[in-house]
């Protein structure tokens, strides 16, 4: 994160988002889990709230993604640990379902 947790700027997006690009085309995921609000915004190109892109599976260029309340979230909010596993959970049944198709 940049300095006193704020959200980064579209310049700090633009340098470190062709790393993470070159990371997915390497690992090849079978699902993705974005963790926060700015992950997710990123990846969609989209500025929709984290409330709402958590309501539904996404499709990232074929790969299905799973949109979640970052770690750091968590800590500060405990309530969202019980929401933030049920997306855990969405992830893994759409990983499973996968695996039982390869």
């Amino acid at each position: 994160r940049p300095p006193d947790n704020r959200d980064p700027v579209s310049d700090e997006v633009a340098q470190c988002e062709p790393y993470l690009l070159r990371q997915l085309e390497i690992i090849e995921p079978t699902v993705i889990c974005a963790l926060g609000r700015i992950a997710a915004q990123t990846l969609l190109k989209t500025g929709e709230s984290l409330t709402r892109m958590r309501t539904q599976v996404h499709d990232y260029h074929g790969i299905p993604m799973v949109v979640t309340y970052h770690p750091a979230a968590l800590l500060r909010n405990p309530n969202w640990k019980r929401p933030a596993w049920e997306d855990v959970q969405k992830l893994r049944a759409l990983y499973d379902e996968r695996d039982e198709r390869d």
